[in-house]
């Protein structure tokens, strides 16, 4: 009895989500609503990481630009592509192999942005929970991780990225959920605060695959991968970060 009345509460609550997500209803009616939204830590190395954002966070150099998400931000690494475009800018990479949203909700909510006021977030999280979320589920808690970051940090605007295509051909079925959320979370960008931004298309084929020399494993990037990413996001954020183009 109590575990039917249960669902009902979180099926009432999922319909509610999608509603307010301008989603269909369906799409948020799964059984595992809330685990999305609901932050949850990690062990290990994990938490090792999150120690070093914090002491990055309050060390005196401040963060102007903040890349936050899984790996496929972690996987930036200071390389060439990241020296030339976002060195001068003061930039920090808070990215995290294998989070998902509720990962990424429990960090930004244990101090990772506290005391910090970036110009810019570019936010990008959500592939991770695509094998055992619906599309509801996870723009859901990609809405509740923007929620908290304009609560804590009322100065500083998000670029909010589509989440990357991934699997090699068009018909994966992971492709059409990504695509899902995305078209869900396209609704946050408010016009002000929060800009939406969806450059999956420019790592695909003509014939809408994906190829080892952008996504070696079709779904993290190479070198080149992240040369395509930066030179497509780089007039939003110049934009943004209002940044002097010259003549």
């Amino acid at each position: 009895m109590y575990e039917e009345w249960s669902y009902r509460r979180r099926w009432l609550g999922g319909l509610a989500l999608a509603l307010a997500l301008g989603v269909s209803a369906p799409m948020a009616l799964s059984r595992g609503e809330g685990a999305t939204t609901r932050p949850v830590p990690r062990d290990g190395s994990w938490m090792k990481l999150h120690e070093r954002f914090l002491e990055r966070a309050r060390s005196s150099e401040g963060i102007d630009l903040l890349f936050l998400g899984d790996s496929i931000t972690q996987g930036w690494d200071n390389n060439a592509v990241w020296r030339r475009y976002y060195g001068p800018r003061n930039a920090a990479n808070f990215g995290i192999g294998g989070d998902r949203t509720e990962h990424v909700l429990w960090r930004i909510q244990n101090g990772e942005i506290d005391g910090i006021s970036p110009k810019v977030v570019v936010l990008m999280i959500g592939t991770n929970n695509s094998g055992s979320n619906s599309a509801g589920e996870i723009a859901g808690g990609i809405k509740a991780i923007l929620t908290t970051l304009r609560e804590k940090l009322p100065r500083t605007a998000v670029l909010l990225l589509g989440v990357f295509p991934r699997g090699e051909r068009p018909d994966d079925p992971a492709r059409a959920k990504l695509e899902a959320v995305n078209e869900a979370i396209a609704a946050l960008d408010d016009g002000e605060d929060v800009k939406y931004l969806d450059i999956g298309g420019r790592f695909l084929n003509e014939d809408g695959t994906l190829s080892r020399e952008i996504m070696p494993d079709f779904l993290h990037l190479s070198r080149k991968g992240y040369r395509i990413w930066a030179e497509a996001i780089e007039p939003t954020l110049w934009s943004m970060l209002d940044e002097d183009q010259g003549d």
